[in-house]
């Protein structure tokens, strides 16, 4: 079976398009031991010197024929991420007005950039947060970036964000850490790291976002689809996918690289999880706000509740999880056990943790409410919500929930702030094939959240610690 596989694999790579410049040109970037050995300022240095690496290496090099508008390393392209007045796909730091409350580590997620996480920045500043959003290595330069990282770099460069933020803001000042997918694994990671090991700061608060707990099966052995490209005449083998580069500010290139070194990832926080659960030492883990939605291709939803909820002390973590639209006009074509997680989120008095579950009210599936759990109980208290899914948005999706509608990227309603070429939300999906130089189906995936703002109420909360938080009084026993 093994052989026919990777028979059928090395054929589908011959045959196959050939590589990109951005595909094949790898920028150096500094090691794990080197980043370890770095401060912030050394960091930013080497950055830049893999920027113009790809300027000189791809930019400058690109045929004829990659010199379009849908490129993003094109320089003519409305796309080229230099251009922009920032260019989000590098570390940035943003310090507060007024006087500094704690500091805030943002961790982007896998072929993403630091993008992802700008609007929860933003929030985070004004609440007087020192924001600290660090590029991990291999991204935001071009994906073959992604093809000789380790999961060991990334986590070298949690540590060098974390060591500036606190430099910044104090040691007497709260430390939380937000993570988008691949980067909540990383939050993760970091902090059981530092609950062994006093000279890490410990951080106060976990804030998740569509955390890569688990994953399916085929990521974890995808590493053996790679393995044809150790002959030159089958390198295409390295990559799952390889496609347009047509979004400014995330890869749409996947290398088997990448989705090895992230179930290596998992596979090391599961451990340490579960290795401390045996020693009873969870109970000094930090609280934990997650944001899921039941349904997700790319995670398991499952895995969040199961596999790091459920192993949590009592401490006043809370998951928030958004079903999917009841109202859309998808009807019966929606599969019965797309939401079959909310049946098996078990004994909810035995649940150590908060759950709160966005969905439709009973009276009207249109209007959206929350249901909230607490700790040890069985009622459920419900508060009715003035956001509600957009009737043709049948769910959320892995990569919608840390964009609000009106992102200029991803959004679905008019965008605020810089445009960016294009604004992928709103392209419309109706039309010929063959037009696109994207997949209809990319289009069709939810790229940003109506419930936004709800999320911000649920950081606000966990920033000050009071339900009163952003005009609400709501109480919980």
């Amino acid at each position: 079976m093994l052989v026919t596989v990777l028979a059928v694999r090395a054929w589908d790579a011959w045959r196959s398009p050939p590589l990109s410049l951005w595909h094949t040109q790898v920028p150096e970037e500094p090691t794990a031991r080197e980043i370890d050995a770095s401060d912030w300022m050394g960091w930013l240095s080497a950055e830049s010197l893999v920027f113009e690496q790809v300027r000189k290496q791809v930019t400058d090099k690109l045929p004829g024929e990659d010199r379009i508008a849908a490129n993003r390393f094109f320089f003519g392209s409305p796309l080229y991420p230099p251009g922009f007045h920032t260019n989000w796909n590098r570390s940035y730091l943003q310090m507060p007005t007024g006087q500094i409350e704690g500091a805030v580590v943002l961790l982007h997620g896998l072929t993403d950039s630091p993008y992802s996480l700008r609007h929860i920045g933003d929030f985070y500043r004004e609440s007087r947060f020192v924001v600290v959003a660090i590029r991990l290595p291999g991204h935001g330069t071009v994906p073959a970036g992604l093809t000789e990282v380790r999961w060991e770099d990334w986590a070298a460069a949690t540590r060098l964000a974390v060591r500036h933020a606190r430099s910044i803001a104090g040691d007497d000042k709260p430390l939380h850490l937000v993570g988008y997918s691949n980067g909540a694994a990383l939050a993760m990671e970091y902090t059981l790291a530092a609950m062994d090991d006093n000279r890490l700061p410990k951080p106060d608060q976990l804030v998740l976002f569509s955390p890569m707990v688990g994953i399916t099966s085929f990521a974890r052995f995808a590493g053996v689809l790679g393995w044809p490209a150790v002959f030159p005449a089958f390198a295409k083998s390295a990559w799952l996918d390889t496609l347009p580069e047509y979004n400014p500010f995330k890869y749409n290139s996947f290398p088997v690289n990448a989705a090895r070194q992230s179930s290596q990832l998992i596979d090391a926080v599961r451990g340490r999880l579960l290795e401390r659960v045996k020693r009873n030492g969870m109970e000094a883990f930090p609280r934990v706000l997650a944001f899921q939605s039941v349904v997700d291709s790319t995670v398991s939803s499952r895995a969040v509740v199961d596999d790091l909820f459920a192993l949590l002390p009592a401490n006043g973590s809370e998951l928030v999880m958004f079903d999917r639209n009841r109202a859309a006009s998808v009807g019966p074509l929606a599969r019965p056990d797309s939401t079959a997680v909310l049946d098996e989120l078990g004994d909810p008095a035995t649940r150590r943790f908060r759950l709160t579950v966005i969905t439709g009210t009973e009276a009207d599936p249109s209007l959206s409410e929350a249901r909230t759990t607490s700790p040890g109980q069985t009622g459920i208290v419900r508060h009715p919500l003035s956001r509600y899914y957009p009737k043709e948005m049948y769910s959320l999706s892995h990569v919608a929930l840390p964009f609000p509608v009106n992102d200029a990227l991803y959004g679905i309603e008019p965008g605020k702030g810089e445009s960016y070429g294009v604004q992928l939300g709103t392209v419309a999906v109706r039309g010929e094939r063959g037009i696109l130089v994207v997949s209809m189906e990319t289009l069709m995936r939810a790229s940003c959240n109506p419930f936004f703002d709800y999320q911000l109420e649920r950081i606000a909360v966990a920033i000050t610690g009071r339900e009163t938080a952003r005009g609400h009084d709501w109480r919980v026993d």
